[in-house]
C-alpha cells in the first residue's frame, strides 16, 4: 500500500490489476470477500467497499449467492462486438448474468456412476505399469464395436475402433491416414458450427448441400455436385439432421448409397446426435447400404456419457495400418482407468438406461419450449417440433437479419444462436436456433417475451 492511500484504495488498485490479467473476453469469478480479506490482511468491510466502487464503475458484476465476476480486457456491462459471430457467442455465453437460449449442455450426467466404477476398479485392480494403446483401451473399443454391430453383414471388431482426445484430433489423424488433407468434402446444411470449424481447421474445402424443408436431400442436386465437383468425402448424419431437427429420409438411402458407390466417395457418417432421436431406429440404416470399404463412422462419448468422457471415436474397416500409424505418431494419452470405467457402463447396460432418461428429458423440455414458442413467437417465426435433440430451428416469417437480432439481444442479456453460424457461406440470415435456457425455468417466458418484442420492432422497421 502506498503511504498516502487508504486501505480500500489499495484493495481497489489490487483488483484492477487482477482484472487486467484476465484473458481478454473471459468471464471469471473474482476472490470472495473473506478470501481477499485474508489474502491482503484487511477487514471484510474494506474489501466490500472496494468491490462496491468497482461495481458502481461497471468493472465488476455481483451475482447473488455466487460472488463477483469480471470480464477480461474490457469493462463489464459493455458488450464488445467482433466480426466473428462465434467469438461473440462463446465470449458472452460465459457471462453469469446472460440468459443463454441456445444451451445444449443441461443434460443428466453419468458422472456419479462413472466415478463409482473407477473407485471399484482401483480397489479390485491396482494400477500396474504397462503400455498404453495409442488407439484406445481394448475393453472400450470392444464395447463400442459390439454396440455398432447389427448383423452378420454389418459388424465391427475392436481393431476397427479408434479413440482420440477430441473431434479435431480425430479428424487430423483420419485425414492424414487417408491422405485427404486439402480435399473437398460435401456436408448437409445447416450444419453444426463445431463440425464446420473442425473441418475448416483441418484445411478441407467444404461444399454445403442445403436440406429441403422436411430435412430430405435434394437427390438431383446431390448427384450434380458429385458429378461436377472433386468430392472425395461426404459427411451425412446417421439419423438426426442437426441443428435442423429433422430425420434423414430412409426411402432415400438406396439412391444415396448408389451415388456414393458409383463415384467412389468416402461416406463419413456423423453419429453425434443419433442417440438423441425421439423415435425408434429405422429397420435399415444408411451405413448398411453403402460400400463397407468406403464407410467411416464417428461420434463422441460426450454425447452418451457426458462431459467427463469427452473422447471422440472412429469406426473404420479400411486403412488400419495407416490409421494405427497416425494414432501412434500423435501419441494420444487417454486415461486408461476412465476408458475402462466407460466400457463397464456399456457392459452393465447403464448407458442404455441413461440414454432413455436423456431422451425423455429432452422430449419433455423441447415439447414445452415448442409450446411456449408457439404462444410467444408463432406470429413471427416458422418452426416445427424437432425429431430429436435439445434445440428448435426457426425461420423468420418477415425480413430479418438474425445477426443484428443477435447483437440486440446481447444488449438485453439474452443469448440466441443466429442461423449464420451454421454455414461457412453465411447463409441462414433469416434463421435462428433456440434452446432451453441454461438458468431457471422461469427465465423461459421472460426471455421469449423479450425476443417477441425485438422481433416486433424488427418487423416494423423492415416495412
Amino acid at each position: 500500500m502506498k503511504s498516502n492511500e487508504f486501505a480500500y484504495q489499495a484493495v481497489y488498485r489490487y483488483l484492477l490489476e487482477l482484472i487486467a490479467q484476465l484473458a481478454p473476453g473471459s468471464y471469471s469469478k473474482l476472490p470472495s470477500l473473506r478470501d481477499l480479506s485474508r489474502r491482503l490482511n484487511v477487514s471484510i468491510s474494506t474489501v466490500q467497499y472496494a468491490y462496491a466502487m468497482l461495481e458502481h464503475e461497471g468493472r465488476v458484476q455481483s451475482v447473488p449467492k455466487s460472488g463477483y465476476f469480471a470480464r477480461g480486457g474490457e469493462i463489464a456491462g459493455q458488450s464488445r462486438r467482433s466480426e466473428d459471430l462465434l467469438q461473440d457467442l462463446q465470449q458472452h455465453t460465459r457471462s453469469p448474468q446472460m440468459q443463454v437460449f441456445n444451451s445444449t449442455q443441461s443434460l443428466p450426467s453419468l458422472e456419479a456412476n462413472l466415478l463409482g466404477i473407477e473407485r471399484q476398479l482401483l480397489r479390485q485392480y491396482p494400477r500396474a505399469a504397462g503400455c498404453v494403446d495409442a488407439c484406445g483401451e481394448v475393453e472400450l473399443r470392444t464395447a463400442l464395436a459390439a454396440r455398432y454391430t447389427q448383423s452378420v453383414q454389418l459388424y465391427w471388431h475392436a481393431e476397427d475402433v479408434y479413440l482420440a482426445p477430441d473431434l479435431r484430433s480425430l479428424f487430423e489423424a483420419l485425414l492424414a491416414a487417408l491422405e485427404l488433407q486439402g480435399s473437398t468434402v460435401l456436408v448437409t446444411s445447416p450444419c453444426s458450427w463445431r463440425l464446420l470449424r473442425v473441418l475448416q481447421a483441418a484445411g478441407l474445402r467444404v461444399i454445403e448441400l442445403r436440406l429441403e424443408a422436411d430435412g430430405a436431400l435434394d437427390l438431383e442436386r446431390f448427384a450434380s455436385l458429385l458429378e461436377r465437383e472433386p468430392v472425395r468425402m461426404v459427411l451425412l448424419p446417421s439419423r438426426l439432421n442437426s441443428p435442423h431437427g429433422s430425420l434423414m429420409a430412409p426411402e432415400h438411402y438406396p439412391a444415396i448409397g448408389d451415388l456414393l458407390t458409383r463415384h467412389g466417395v468416402w461416406l463419413l457418417e456423423n453419429d453425434l446426435d443419433g442417440e438423441h432421436c425421439f423415435v425408434a431406429r429405422p429397420q435399415v440404416c444408411l451405413r448398411e447400404l453403402v460400400d463397407p470399404q468406403r464407410l467411416l463412422v464417428f461420434s463422441s462419448l460426450a454425447r452418451t456419457v457426458g462431459a467427463e468422457a469427452p473422447y471422440a471415436y472412429l469406426l473404420s474397416r479400411q486403412c488400419s495400418q495407416q490409421l494405427q500409424r497416425q494414432f501412434l505418431a500423435r501419441g494420444f494419452c487417454l486415461p486408461p482407468l476412465r476408458q475402462q470405467a466407460v466400457a463397464r457402463l456399456y457392459a452393465k447396460g447403464r448407458i442404455d438406461v441413461h440414454l432413455e432418461q436423456v431422451r425423455l428429458h429432452l422430449r419433455e423440455r423441447v415439447s414445452h419450449l415448442y409450446q411456449q414458442m408457439q404462444t410467444y413467437l408463432g406470429d413471427h417465426l416458422h418452426f416445427q417440433m424437432p425429431a430429436g435433440g435439445a434445440t428448435i430451428w426457426a425461420q423468420a416469417r418477415a425480413l430479418l437479419d438474425s445477426r443484428a437480432l443477435f447483437q440486440r439481444m446481447l444488449d438485453q442479456g439474452l443469448m440466441i444462436a443466429p442461423g449464420e453460424l451454421f454455414s461457412l457461406q453465411g447463409d441462414y440470415r433469416q434463421h435462428l436456433r433456440l434452446g432451453w435456457p441454461a438458468k431457471q425455468a422461469h427465465d423461459l417466458q421472460s426471455g421469449l417475451s423479450l425476443l417477441c418484442e425485438a422481433l416486433q420492432r424488427a418487423q416494423k422497421a423492415s416495412r
